[in-house]
Formats: C-alpha cells, structure tokens, sequence
C-alpha cells in the first residue's frame, strides 16, 4: 500500500529503528574493526559492490551483517523504494513547492520514458541539440564577438548552485578542455574577482554566460550588469548581443537583459539549483570541453540513475553510502563526514557537497509540517588528500573525534605522471589503513587508536563519464537520508530568508541609514558602518 507523504511514521517509531539502537548499544558500541576482520578474512569481499564502474569498499566500518540487515529493514520501513520511483514518475516529492525534482530527467533518454507527461521534459533533447548547436559554431569561429574575434574566454556568471557545480566540474575536466578556450568564474558580490578579469582578459574575446534560474539573484545581477557596462564602454550598446549568453527560467528577464534569443537556455522549476549540474546550468562546461565530452558527462550520471533505481538496496551504491551516513550521523552521534579526493582536479568537489549535503539535508521541520526528532544533515568537509595529510589529518587519525570518511580514488592519472599518481594512490590506501588499523608504541604521543571508519570509491580513471557517476551518487545519497528523516531536500527556505533580509537591508547599508528592523545589533552595526564610511 502506498504511503502518503503525511501519514509518514517518525523514523525513531520505527521497529528497525529502535532494533538499531539496541544493537549499537549490545554489539557495535564497543565494537573494533580489527576484529570484524579477524572473524571473517574476506570482509572486503563481503562488504564491497562493483558497479562495472565503481568500486565501493564500505568494509572499514564499524557494522555487521545483522547491522546492514537492520538498515535495509530501515530502507524499507520509510518506504524507499516508492519515494524512488515517485521522483522518477514525476511525482510531486518537492512537497514544499509543489512540484517534481526531475534532474535525472536532464540526462535521461527519451527512450527511458521519464515523466514524460510533465511540462518542459520532452524540451530536454532540443535543448541539448540547441547547445551543440551553439557550443559548436562557437568552437569553429562560426559565432563571432561583435568585432569579429573569436570568443574564447569563457565567463560563468551565477552563484551557489549556479557556480560551485561549474567550477567544480570545470576543473576537474580541464585536462578535456578545447584548444584556446579558456575559463573564468566570477560569483562574488564583492566585485574583486571581476575587476581583476577587466585587466586579464581582452573583452573582445569574451562570452559571459549568465546562469540564474529566476534571473533576479541580486549578486548575479549585480556582477552581470558590472559585465554589461564594461562591454557597453569598451565596444558600445550593440555589442551586448555578441557577449552574453544565459540560461534561465525567466526569458522575459533575459530578454530585456539584451540577451540574444539565440542564445538563451531554459531552465525548468523541476530544477533545483544544487541539482541542475547536469543542464544547460553547466553551459559552461560545454564551451570548454565540448559537446561530446558534455553528453558522456551526462551519460555516466544516467548509468548511475539506472543503477539506484533497479538495483537491490543490498548492492546499491547509493542507498549504502547513505544509510552508512545515517548510522554515523544517528546512531554513532558524529557531527561531521569528510570527503577526500586523491585527484588534484578534484580539489573543489567537497565544496560542492557541502551544497548538496547540507542545502539538501539541513532541515528542522518535515514534508508532514511536524519537527524534525532526530539530527539530519552532517556537516560535510573536505578536499585534497594529498594536502590534507599535511594539516587536518592529525586530527582523523589522532584526534578524539569520531569523522567517517569517504575515500575517493581514481586509480589511473591523465594528467599526472603514473609514478605521481602511484604516490597519491599510495597515500589514499595508507590513510584508510591507519585510521583503521591505529599503530601502538610504548611512546603514547606516537600511538594511533585506529577504529576510525571510512568507505573507498574506487574508479579508473577520471573522465567526464566517471563524474557524471559521482555527482548522481551523491545526488541520490542525499535523497535517501532525507526520505529517511522526512525532510525535503529539494527547498531551501533557511537560503531564501538571507536572500530577502539581505535584499532589505542593500537600500539602509547606504550612508545614509534608516535601518526600519528592530535588531539591536544589525542597528548598531549599520551606525558603526556609517561613521566608517562618513570619514573615507
């Protein structure tokens, strides 16, 4: 029988999950991982999935098979497998807003028949045309600057999900970018990072794309319009059309931004922010490493789509990782998970985590209105592993705080010279190993206490494929944690309150302050900016 989402049960009333904490407290509490691997020498084996693609370890961590037992149980209890086949019919699961959460529709086939009844789907693969179309006659000279020079300077402009998901994928797929083209970012309201390319770049050969979903993000606008000035100086009012591209679900606001019908992209409200990395959003990405490269980025997303939704949760990648996470975070009482890459193209992929894990996971209300009882999201961090085993190491393997981690490995280098990279893959294992294992020594400041937890993601090589596969992996980890709590990870309230007290108080951080609030230290500090500004 299907469940409606308001008569969802609190998780803690659930018998799984209170058969969870009787087990964690009787038999995982004092549990070593050590010893899980004495008892059965083929735990990797055991506690592992190869997706023909990924390889997933989840065998260092403190858990059982009666453990993964009572977790499916769990899975099952919240009724997960209806709420993944809710999100890929289309199904209304962002409660909050009234609407689908369809980017796995953005790199599906039509074949696939994903919620093809939902406006704006079946504009997915013209869309896709279009922007081979458009990336192409950039490429080949065919689309000019207003001048006449060829656009290969490449600038995203947008903000959190319209940023840290292009920034990310960008660098990370930079050994793929075309000859000549070059890339830039400019998110920051600050108007640094912009002011800082008007001396770097030739404006001639620049294309800024505008990516905001209401095209009303103030910070957005405000570093567009900064744009738009500058090439309405330096080359005059009909030069806007050969400059700006956007991709929005406003086309009216495109439109009287000046930008040229041609090259406008839609966006559709079943779109999150944090989830439109695979849709025009990442326009920019196209630019640089082609269209090609752009739909098997897309492809490897959609072979981890398919994986989620028919594989059994015992082998599914996506469901373990989260309901390992859920067993930390719930039952352990961690704060936090680290995600480390041993790729250096990699380095900003826990920044966009951070985003998906915590917009997505940080809710204190459920989709039934009632509070939330248990602690949703960790705090995610991370970043380079290479680097950080020179500083925030120390307190993974030596500190007292419990941080799961996940491990993450390409096991191949197409950047790097092999003997560097068998170094990085050297260092991954050894971590894993260390945080497991600990090491004892009579001196107590050398010792280790091990019994520290982490998963390995394992793949060959990185490439846009296999990053099409993470990012839906964990896209649809943080799905599974939020159907389990009862939260919504498709809206992000606590963002738009900023964005409406921020847009308040732009007029009274002027010199001239009126502040209308009644918080007493916005009120003082609006004064202070004042008297600051008064003797510049």
């Amino acid at each position: 029988m299907k469940k409606n989402k308001l008569s969802i049960p609190y998780p803690t009333d659930l018998p799984s999950w209170q058969a969870l904490n009787i087990h964690y407290q009787d038999e995982i509490k004092s549990c070593l991982i050590n010893d899980l691997f004495t008892e059965d020498p083929q735990r990797t084996q055991t506690f592992s999935v190869d997706s023909g693609n990924l390889f997933f370890d989840y065998s260092k961590n403190l858990l059982t098979k009666k453990t993964k037992e009572l977790l499916i149980n769990l899975s099952h209890e919240v009724f997960l497998d209806q709420a993944i086949e809710a999100m890929f019919q289309g199904e209304n699961i962002n409660y909050s807003e009234g609407r689908p959460a369809l980017h796995v529709a953005l790199r599906s086939k039509l074949s696939d028949q994903i919620a093809l009844h939902i406006p704006g789907v079946k504009d997915i693969w013209a869309t896709l045309d279009r922007m081979d179309q458009f990336v192409n006659r950039i490429h080949s000279r065919d689309l000019l600057g207003y001048t006449g020079k060829g656009l290969t300077n490449i600038v995203n402009v947008g903000i959190g999900g319209s940023d840290l998901g292009v920034m990310m994928s960008v660098e990370a797929l930079k050994h793929h970018a075309k000859i000549g083209i070059n890339f830039y970012n400019v998110s920051n309201i600050d108007g640094i990072k912009l002011s800082d390319l008007m001396d770097e770049i030739n404006i001639e050969e620049t294309l800024f794309v505008i990516v905001s979903k209401t095209f009303t993000t103030k910070e957005t606008l405000n570093n567009s319009n900064i744009a738009k000035q500058w090439v309405l100086d330096t080359l005059g009012l009909d030069a806007v059309t050969s400059h700006f591209a956007g991709v929005s679900a406003n086309g009216e606001a495109m439109n009287a931004f000046g930008i040229n019908s041609d090259y406008q992209f839609p966006i559709w409200d079943w779109v999150g922010g944090r989830y439109a990395i695979t849709s025009a959003a990442n326009l920019s990405l196209a630019l640089l490493i082609g269209m090609k490269n752009f739909r098997n980025f897309l492809l490897g997303a959609r072979h981890m789509d398919h994986h989620f939704r028919h594989t059994e949760f015992g082998e599914n990648i996506p469901v373990l990782l989260a309901l390992i996470s859920i067993w930390y975070n719930n039952f352990f009482n961690t704060e936090t998970q680290a995600v480390i890459t041993y790729d250096e193209r990699l380095k900003f992929f826990s920044n966009y985590l951070q985003q998906l894990q915590m917009e997505s996971g940080g809710k204190s209300v459920r989709v039934d209105g009632r509070p939330v009882k248990v602690k949703t999201s960790p705090i995610l961090w991370g970043g380079s592993g290479s680097e950080g085993q020179h500083s925030y190491f120390q307190l993974l393997t030596q500190g007292k705080r419990l941080v799961p981690v996940d491990f993450i490995l390409p096991i191949n280098s197409s950047g790097a010279g092999e003997k560097d990279h068998t170094i990085s893959i050297a260092d991954c294992l050894s971590q894993s190993e260390i945080m497991m294992e600990g090491y004892k020594n009579k001196d107590l400041r050398l010792c280790h206490p091990g019994n520290k937890p982490s998963n390995t993601i394992i793949f060959k090589q990185l490439n846009p494929e296999s990053l099409g596969q993470l990012i839906s992996l964990y896209e649809h980890k943080v799905f599974v944690e939020n159907v389990i709590w009862g939260t919504n990870p498709f809206d992000q309230f606590g963002v738009e309150l900023g964005k409406t007290l921020s847009n308040a108080l732009v007029k009274e951080s002027s010199v001239d302050i009126s502040y209308k609030g009644s918080n007493a230290s916005t009120k003082s500090l609006l004064a202070k900016i004042k008297i600051i500004k008064e003797k510049l």
